[in-house]
């Protein structure tokens, strides 16, 4: 028996994996975040699992409670979070429950919000020669804060920075990062990004917080910020850079542009 930490994407149903979405519909026992996670990626699955339940309602105990009960009759369990289970998915938690249970457990990838956001905005939030590096956090709140990783500290580094779980607090976030990327740095929120209703405001950091309130988000929001999000002067990459070589490309070829326009002239038939 195992338990598999499923993580089902943003809401999407078309964006779990076929991993996922293989283990979903093989495992008798399925538990899900229902306030996270839509009951429509199971709707395959409704007439041959033997039990669906919303875990919404539920203490840590009660979950543990059940996959016992599942572990005593040899039944596999789907436990299935939202985005990637590692990221903001309480599984380390229940984790350390199940393992002096002997209990076996595999996590089970999942798209994050800030992937599944990132392609909703059209944007790569890392750029060549504005920043190499994101940052995934969370405001400030009931849970305990090393004092290293406030946002104020993050945001020194002037990286893009993707902050879940702190849409309420918009305000003083902008003010505790105006000092570091200024007024004018580019931010966006999205709201339930993947599901039905999603939504989204894009701005600067002077006018996202009047935005915000007039969609009035109150939750299930995530904030992106950085220079990389309205980045116009950025160089290329390396990677296609024909001055460049690496493993595959070790040398410059003048006649590659050639040899490409002659493929696409002459495509070769199967038989070639």
């Amino acid at each position: 028996m195992t338990v598999y930490f499923i993580g089902a994407g943003p809401g999407d149903p078309d964006l779990i994996t076929i991993k996922a979405q293989r283990l979903i519909d093989r495992c008798p026992v399925i538990l899900y975040a229902g306030s996270l996670v839509p009951r429509q990626l199971f709707a395959g699955v409704e007439d041959r699992a033997e039990a669906i339940m919303d875990t919404a309602s539920m203490c840590l105990d009660e979950i543990i409670e059940h996959i016992e009960a599942a572990h005593a009759a040899g039944k596999d369990v789907a436990r299935v979070h939202s985005g990637d289970p590692s990221v903001y998915g309480a599984i380390g938690e229940q984790i350390r429950r199940l393992q002096p249970l002997g209990i076996d457990f595999e996590i089970i990838p999942g798209v994050t919000a800030t992937s599944a956001s990132a392609a909703w905005l059209g944007k790569e939030l890392t750029l060549s020669g504005i920043t190499q590096t994101i940052i995934m956090t969370r405001y400030e709140g009931k849970t305990p804060f090393p004092e290293r990783e406030r946002l104020p500290a993050l945001a020194a580094i002037g990286a893009t920075l993707a902050i879940h779980l702190g849409v309420t607090r918009i305000h003083k976030i902008v003010e505790e990062l105006i000092p570091h990327y200024g007024h004018d740095c580019p931010i966006a929120v999205c709201y339930r990004t993947g599901w039905p209703d999603q939504d989204k405001v894009i701005g600067t950091l002077d006018d996202i917080v009047e935005k915000v309130r007039a969609k009035k988000f109150t939750r299930t929001s995530l904030i992106l910020v950085g220079r990389a999000m309205a980045a116009e002067g950025f160089q290329d990459s390396y990677l296609y850079d024909d001055q460049q070589a690496h493993v595959y490309r070790p040398k410059f070829k003048p006649a590659v542009k050639r040899n490409v326009d002659s493929a696409l002239a002459h495509p070769k038939t199967k038989n070639q």
